[in-house]
């Protein structure tokens, strides 16, 4: 399997955890909570690169809630 096909399959996630691998190593200076939440970071960044992969929808669909609270919270009806 080349570097080509890998990245065509697995893009997102490997995008994801570079990128919490970024964050978690500006926010890692110190510390045990400070790994726990580096490890944290890298785990959202890999749940959002894998939801990009298997072209999956957004995690919260933000249309539905705006639409819902609008319409519960209108003023004049």
């Amino acid at each position: 399997m080349s570097w080509r096909e890998v990245w065509e399959s697995h893009g997102g996630r490997i995008t994801g955890v570079a990128f919490g691998v970024f964050l978690g190593l500006i926010y890692l200076i110190s510390g045990f909570w400070d790994m726990l939440f580096f490890a944290l970071v890298v785990f959202i960044g890999y749940t959002f690169g894998k939801r990009k992969d298997t072209a999956q929808g957004p995690l919260f669909q933000w249309q539905e809630i705006a639409e819902r609270l609008s319409g519960r919270w209108r003023p004049f009806k």
